[in-house]
């Protein structure tokens, strides 16, 4: 213990620096047994052809084929009605909740958007080959209904504080959901299980990792090896703890203040540097399309012929968007809404614009300009290299995003942590800052940390989320449908209130009652 703490105080620049890598040393080498052991079994793989299909995977594809089909292509009929909610159509001021539906869904959509969105789909394009493109939107597409599902459940069985706070995801709704159904000693021990994996992921892939990338950003940006904060990483930590800190001690409302702003934003560059490079190499685009097709489904696929371009894809899409791994959920309960159904519709959505719309563009700059195909390189510098080829100067701007996305990640995995942790230790005011004050810690260690296997058990905690939150999904899947009937019966009739079109056909009545001057 006592060389941990120097290693720490080395760290954070008290102590010379050769402590600070045999902290690295002795984390990595406490860890590296436990995460190889977990990494093993949570991303167990079997030979299929030339190509390894981890067995995650299959269970998060499986439920979101099976989602779509139990529930009659909701990702599609449901598209625009997901619009009209997003849009405050529905949104009655009085409802309870702490967040607007726009809100909610920015706040989780900056839990996936990001390092994933930019350097995820450079490694499926590189080893899958362009047709790993195909599956990667078929997946965002078929992972809306897995969204739809959680985040319906999420409201419907979520808890309204005293105070106005809501606490809510898988915890609640596996425990209560469950306990309705006869089965509390299995809900409760589901929920546990999750809470746990949340909070280790919290920790790893949604802090340490994207404070420690954002580091090493800022450090290639400044001049490398070179530059000021070169050995100085703790200090890049410090300054994003208390950016982190000042937002997140606000809670869900603080935290959707600044997602609101921020993914629109970054988003808004990213998808229009794209458009600006496919409307330069317009003539490729039905070469790129022709590529991505026959790629999906060609016999000479680059991983191991179209099965292993198909597990590219399904792969990338479902480490993308998270659909089925449950965290979402949590984000989404905070809505301001009475009508479980209608934060569910919205959810929609955040598959659609993570997968779908920002990874889509991601694979397609890097097909046209055919970076791909250059070799040796992947993850960011591919992507980068990619957007470069066209616009000189954007390697900056992915910086910029990167370290946002990163921010953004941070402060919502932060949130996710938090409403786990006061499941399992009470919701209280000490409790809640408790695990804030230590999840700021951790993204300064983060920051200076070498990581290893740290974030190979960090990603293994967040995939193991979905263990318990697709098996609570299937037991619940049919009191969804149930309220789904419900609600679009309500719909039709008038019963649910259309806000705005009750607004406009107020304002026409005011404008016909003027009498003409």
């Amino acid at each position: 213990m006592k060389k941990l703490l120097l290693g720490l105080f080395a760290l954070l620049g008290v102590l010379p620096a050769a402590h600070a890598e045999g902290l690295d040393a002795a984390i990595n080498e406490a860890v590296a047994p436990i995460a190889n052991l977990v990494a093993g079994i949570i991303f167990y793989s079997v030979p299929v052809g030339d190509a390894n299909l981890p067995l995650i995977v299959v269970w998060l594809v499986v439920a979101a084929l099976f989602f779509t089909l139990y529930f009659g292509f909701i990702n599609v009929r449901g598209f625009k009605h997901a619009i009209r909610v997003v849009r405050g159509d529905y949104t009655d001021p009085k409802d309870k909740g702490e967040v607007s539906h726009f809100q909610a869904l920015t706040a989780a959509l900056s839990g996936t958007v990001g390092l994933g969105n930019i350097a995820g789909v450079a490694v499926a394009v590189s080893i899958g080959g362009p047709g790993a493109t195909f599956w990667m939107i078929m997946g965002g597409i078929l992972g809306m209904s897995s969204k739809f599902v959680e985040c319906t459940l999420g409201v419907k069985y979520r808890n309204i504080n005293a105070d106005g706070s809501v606490s809510g995801g898988p915890m609640y709704y596996l425990s209560k959901g469950l306990a309705e159904q006869g089965k509390a000693g299995l809900g409760r021990f589901l929920a546990v299980f999750f809470a746990i994996c949340c909070i280790g992921g919290a920790f790893g892939g949604g802090n340490m990792f994207q404070a420690n990338q954002t580091a090493q950003q800022i450090i290639n940006v400044t001049g490398g090896s070179e530059s000021f904060f070169a050995d100085k990483a703790w200090l890049i930590g410090l300054l994003l703890a208390i950016m982190v800190g000042v937002v997140i001690i606000g809670g869900i409302k603080s935290i959707a203040k600044v997602t609101e702003k921020i993914i629109p934003f970054m988003a808004g560059i990213y998808l229009a540097a794209g458009a600006v490079i496919l409307a330069m190499n317009a003539d490729m685009i039905p070469t790129a399309i022709n590529l991505i097709i026959e790629g999906a489904f060609s016999a000479e696929g680059v991983a191991g012929g179209v099965i292993g371009v198909m597990i590219q894809g399904f792969k990338r899409a479902s480490f993308s968007n998270e659909a089925g791994i449950g965290s979402a959920a949590i984000a989404h309960s905070a809505v301001r809404t009475n009508e479980p159904l209608s934060e569910g519709f919205v959810s929609l959505l955040e598959p659609f614009i993570d997968t779908v719309v920002i990874c889509t563009m991601t694979a397609l700059v890097i097909v046209i300009t055919g970076m791909y195909t250059t070799g040796g390189m992947s993850g960011v510098e591919l992507t980068s290299a990619a957007f470069g080829s066209a616009i000189s100067w954007f390697p900056y701007v992915l910086a910029v995003a990167v370290v946002l996305f990163a921010y953004s990640t941070m402060i919502s995995w932060s949130y996710y942590g938090t409403k786990a942790w006061t499941y399992l230790f009470g919701e209280s005011k000490a409790s809640d800052l408790t695990f804030k004050f230590i999840f700021c810690v951790f993204v300064v260690i983060g920051a200076a940390m070498n990581l290893g296997p740290v974030i190979d058990f960090s990603d293994s905690m967040i995939f193991a989320m979905a263990l318990a939150n697709i098996a609570g999904l299937y037991l619940l899947a049919p009191v969804v449908k149930r309220d789904l009937a419900d609600y679009m019966a309500r719909i039709k009739s008038g019963a649910i209130k259309n806000y705005r079109q009750q607004a406009n056909a107020g304002k026409d009545r005011e404008d016909l009652d003027v009498e003409p001057a």
